[in-house]
């Protein structure tokens, strides 16, 4: 579908009181004499996976930033739950329920689990870090999360990057994601680590997260989204069900910049 019948279906959402968890309307964003993003509408309703696709220099990371809060946009509005937001901050975004793993997962090697979930946000006592309160809500929210760490007290760089990437989904859930922002998840993961994060992507959507995933990996968006958007050069080529589109016509959108043919009727 193109561009124009995203808002349009925006709009008849609205109309059915069916909100998305977080929309964007017309969000444009240029550094210098480069548009990075131009009259970009895109939208998450709760519980589904929506994959961003596109070359590099589609617009998907300055996209992401915005919405991590980042970056600001120079034109558009951001909504959540229907209301304008303002995310003039990466702590403005985490207040208002936004989480984002990026590729490099943002872990801090030397330290222990406990810490890297707490990252920032350290839990305090008497003035002091309270770890015995941090390690007791680590392992709460990982067992929630079925995922077995033996040793919460080891530094995050024993742990092999399928268990440092559930440590980082960990530390967004913990803090109550309501949108949750993956960058790669899965790259550089054997099949065994993919399928572990995959099933903890599932899981996570099962109780109502909405997930924005930026992959390069097409078994990864067609095993996961629910629906796909793809971006070429700052703006939204369009977007689809990702039931209801082929590979080679993702792609086909990806490289030529424009809707496959059977794609255009999608939503």
């Amino acid at each position: 579908m193109t561009q124009g019948t995203e808002t349009q279906t925006s709009a008849a959402r609205s109309a059915a009181g069916v909100l998305p968890l977080i929309e964007t309307r017309g969000i444009s964003k240029s550094f210098g004499g480069i548009q990075a993003l131009d009259d970009v509408a895109v939208h998450l309703m709760p519980g589904e996976v929506l994959a961003l696709l596109g070359h590099n220099g589609a617009g998907k990371s300055t996209l992401i930033k915005m919405l991590s809060g980042a970056y600001t946009p120079d034109a558009g509005q951001v909504l959540m739950n229907g209301q304008e937001v303002h995310l003039s901050s990466p702590r403005a975004a985490q207040l208002l329920g936004i989480e984002t793993i990026y590729q490099n997962l943002a872990l801090a090697d030397n330290l222990d689990v406990p810490a890297n979930i707490f990252l920032g946000r350290e839990l305090l006592k008497g003035g002091r870090l309270d770890e015995d309160t941090m390690e007791f809500e680590s392992r709460k929210v990982l067992d929630r999360l079925k995922v077995n760490l033996p040793d919460l007290k080891k530094p995050v760089f024993n742990f092999s990057g399928g268990q440092r990437q559930c440590i980082a989904i960990s530390r967004a859930i913990y803090f109550k994601a309501k949108v949750l922002i993956m960058d790669e998840p899965t790259a550089a993961l054997g099949p065994q680590e993919t399928a572990q994060v995959n099933e903890l992507i599932m899981s996570l959507k099962n109780e109502g997260v909405g997930i924005f995933l930026i992959s390069h990996d097409m078994h990864d968006v067609f095993d996961l989204a629910d629906r796909l958007t793809v971006m070429k050069g700052g703006r939204v080529v369009g977007s689809s069900q990702t039931a209801e589109i082929t590979q080679d016509e993702v792609l086909e959108m990806i490289i030529a910049g424009k809707v496959a043919r059977r794609a255009a009727g999608l939503s």
